[in-house]
């Protein structure tokens, strides 16, 4: 009996018997996927994790059941059913044949044989333990009043990834509980903004208030540290009522002479709440109790240190209950925020994102060039300021006081070189005005003419830079294509089809390498992963253990230099006309960049021959098999220690690669191990073996066997024509032409009919011309054998 069968003879009816999809309520939720599978390339993903059954009741997931057919043991999917249970947050998960159940209790850690299923009732209870204290009892009603509420899905379009339900579960009870202090660890691109409005949804509709009274809708405040944050905020609860959304802003508050109260959830940014007539903040005019609940987006940006830019806003409403949003797991420097908010409620990191194919995989090219650093010599022209000699000017002061433009100049020329000029690329650049020089230098090099191909969006830019990203957001629009900036676009950019990364300045901290790197993530159509490059050496913060590990619990932070108001406002954070800069992550100094002079820079003109000497390498990341970058040295000793898994000998990997039904089965053997075809392929090119086979590869990592190149190959399999007749021999030709030119794939049995089209127009001409299907299939598979025999054998 085959796992289908027993599905539906003996554990269907065990479920129903036990109430399950007959209890109102009650929900048996089958096949339900835990991810999409990892990209890993041309269209393809792994295969996807999916759990056989989640017990579902009052809209919580309760217990995750693994099946495995009747003749297997009962335990056999006990590994599985503990990983689901733990992505799912579940506490109770069951391992089954039909014949017997094995269940665990993931929190008490308890595990053994049950003789049946509990009823929902029962397993709400075993997740839930209440006591008759009322304060337990009005927990208990407010967790289900508030989990019952259905997620809004008007438009049919949005169901939640397991991930968004675990946090929008988590904070809900948490609310239940009487938690004042939230905080969500989530990754960028993985919905953070859609999660907080469905929890805001939930209260609104169970009329959950800091009373909790149950009389009225809560009041809920949207708060983020920039317009665009906002704005993306305010339009993604649209489903709420037109009038109960308010976005608040300085010029409505000056037209009217009060700050907006008529509604229910308010957006606005920590400068319009922190601003006010006569040095008093506009948010001192709400009562303290207004907001019922207060969502800080981005919390980590300021920290929550007693001078942080909403520290004060949070102390004011206290009664409120707070939720902070963040991308970034705890560290030494953003450790206030932590102690401000209490240990996350939840964490979805980056990787996890990846792995689960929510996210978009990377590439890293890094690029080393002969002039990364500069040292004076009598040959150069200094142009402009005094120079200092002897000097080695680095990376981080290069574009920041000196300023070489032969040098910004072959570097754009290398990566307009690499990328697909079609594709949505943000450059990084190290101040305002280097972007400036960057986006002068891309048009130039641009294979399109259009005047609007690149443009810089920096805080200087103001509107008309506001206005070039959300054109560059449109997913409708091709034009911008390509963005330059300096601090602005490393986070708030939602913008999907972004495909290149180019890092012209240092990132100094962990946290905003995340944010960068958080830029393409977010999945769009046919795209495979997006790449980053690398000029500065970004790519050894992938070897920091700080990189998408577990949240740690910090060094006790060093004192803080005192924060130090906007030199021309006198505010801070700066209150003036133009947006500000970010705030230093240390001491969350704010630069005005409203009427700052620009800064005297060295200018130096290279001498014509340095130029013509310029020189560079590139190299290429990969992944190991838990998803993390690592060098291609790396990734060849993990590949090497696997595949003796896989096949003892290299006359073994000969046998398999010669039938394309091993071949596949051995390549998705290789993929859930972390190896997909990808990689190899990718690593095929550092080989330079880009005109030989994939098994190749396989046999020189694993045998250091000779790397011989698909011609060869296809030269030495000809000697065996003569065991073919004259028609044969000329599809087996053309055949072997296809497979030189684009290389093993078209030797997969799912092409054979692509190859006869191509060949013969038809199917039935090529019938005509070498017999019946089976007969031609014969062909083309049997003939594989002579590709790969030994050459002694030929």
């Amino acid at each position: 009996m085959n796992e289908t069968e027993t599905r539906a003879e003996f554990i269907d009816p065990a479920l129903k018997s036990a109430g399950w999809g007959v209890v109102e309520g009650s929900r048996i939720r089958m096949e339900f996927p835990i991810n999409k599978g990892r990209l890993i390339g041309h269209g393809q993903r792994s295969k996807p994790d999916k759990a056989d059954y989640i017990l579902q009741y009052k809209n919580r997931n309760l217990a995750v059941i693994e099946a495995k057919a009747r003749d297997k043991y009962y335990t056999e999917g006990v590994g599985q059913a503990k990983d689901y249970a733990g992505r799912l947050q579940v506490r109770f998960t069951y391992s089954t044949n039909g014949l017997q159940i094995y269940a665990i209790d993931m929190q008490a850690g308890t595990e053994g044989d049950v003789t049946a299923y509990p009823t929902p009732d029962e397993l709400w209870q075993m997740t839930f333990p209440t006591s008759n204290e009322p304060k337990a009892i009005e927990i208990a009603q407010w967790r289900e009043k508030l989990l019952s509420v259905p997620f809004e899905d008007r438009s049919g379009t949005w169901q939640p990834r397991y991930y968004q339900e675990n946090a929008i579960t988590k904070v809900l009870e948490g609310i239940a509980e009487g938690e004042q202090r939230l905080l969500l660890t989530l990754a960028t691109g993985t919905g953070k903004t859609a999660i907080a409005f469905q929890i805001a949804w939930k209260l609104f509709q169970a009329k959950w208030n800091i009373h909790q009274d149950g009389q009225r809708s809560p009041r809920i405040l949207f708060l983020a540290d920039r317009n665009i944050l906002a704005d993306q905020a305010f339009n993604a609860f649209s489903a709420f009522e037109e009038d109960a959304l308010v976005r608040i802003n300085p010029a409505d508050i000056k037209k009217k002479g009060r700050v907006p109260k008529n509604g229910n959830v308010f957006f606005t940014i920590f400068q319009t709440f922190m601003s006010g007539p006569n040095d008093t903040p506009y948010f001192g005019e709400y009562p303290e109790d207004f907001f019922d609940f207060i969502i800080i987006d981005e919390c980590h940006r300021g920290g929550a240190n007693d001078e942080s830019s909403w520290r004060a806003i949070m102390d004011y409403f206290k009664p409120a209950v707070q939720l902070g949003l963040t991308a970034t797991p705890k560290r030494t420097i953003n450790a206030d925020t932590y102690d401000y908010f209490g240990e996350p409620v939840y964490v979805y990191s980056l990787k996890e994102g990846i792995n689960d194919g929510f996210l978009t995989p990377f590439k890293v090219k890094q690029i080393d060039t002969t002039i990364d650093e500069y040292l004076y010599t009598d040959d150069d022209t200094v142009t402009e300021g005094e120079i200092e000699e002897g000097k080695r000017y680095t990376e981080a002061e290069i574009n920041r006081i000196i300023e070489i433009k032969e040098r910004e100049e072959y570097r754009v020329k290398i990566f307009m070189s690499l990328i697909d000029h079609s594709q949505k690329t943000l450059v990084f650049c190290a101040t305002q005005l280097h972007a400036l020089a960057i986006r002068d230098l891309i048009n130039q090099y641009a294979e399109t003419k259009n005047p609007n191909y690149c443009h810089r969006v920096t805080a200087d830019d103001g509107k008309l830079g506001e206005q070039h990203l959300r054109n560059f957001q449109d997913n409708e629009k091709s034009i911008p294509t390509i963005l330059t900036t300096s601090q602005k676009l490393s986070t708030g950019v939602d913008a999907p089809e972004v495909r290149n990364i180019v890092l012209l300045r240092p990132v100094n901290s962990m946290i905003e390498f995340k944010q960068i790197i958080g830029r393409g993530t977010r999945l769009f159509d046919d795209k495979d992963h997006f790449t980053i490059y690398d000029y500065v050496e970004a790519y050894r913060k992938f070897d920091d253990p700080d990189w998408d590990g577990e949240p740690l619990d910090p060094e006790p932070p060093q004192p803080r230099p005192q924060p130090q108001p906007c030199e021309y406002c006198g505010q801070r954070p700066c209150i003036c006309v133009r947006e500000p800069e970010p705030a230093c992550e240390i001491c969350g100094y704010v630069m005005c960049r409203c009427d700052l002079p620009p800064r005297r820079m060295i200018k130096v003109k290279l001498a014509d021959g340095k130029v013509r000497q310029f020189q560079h390498m590139i190299s290429t990341s990969f992944y190991s098999p838990d998803g993390r970058p690592i060098s291609a040295e790396a990734f060849l000793h993990s590949l090497f220690g696997a595949l003796p898994e896989l096949f003892k000998n290299e006359d073994e990997l000969r046998t398999i690669w010669s039938k394309p039904d091993t071949r596949k089965k051995l390549l998705d053997e290789l993929t859930d191990k972390g190896f997909a075809k990808q990689q190899l392929q990718e690593f095929q090119k550092i080989l330079n073996a880009e005109n030989s086979d994939l098994y190749d590869v396989l046999a020189y990592i694993a045998f250091h066997s000779n790397i011989v190149e698909r011609q060869e190959r296809a030269e030495r399999a000809k000697i065996h024509f003569n065991d073919y007749d004259p028609k044969q021999q000329e599809f087996l030709n053309f055949v072997l032409s296809q497979y030189v030119k684009q290389g093993v794939d078209e030797l997969d049995d799912t092409k054979l009919g692509d190859l006869l089209i191509l060949k013969y127009n038809a199917i039935g001409d090529a019938k005509k011309e070498l017999g019946d299907i089976p007969t031609i299939r014969e062909t083309f598979i049997g003939f594989q054998t002579y590709l790969y025999a030994k050459r002694a054998a030929i």
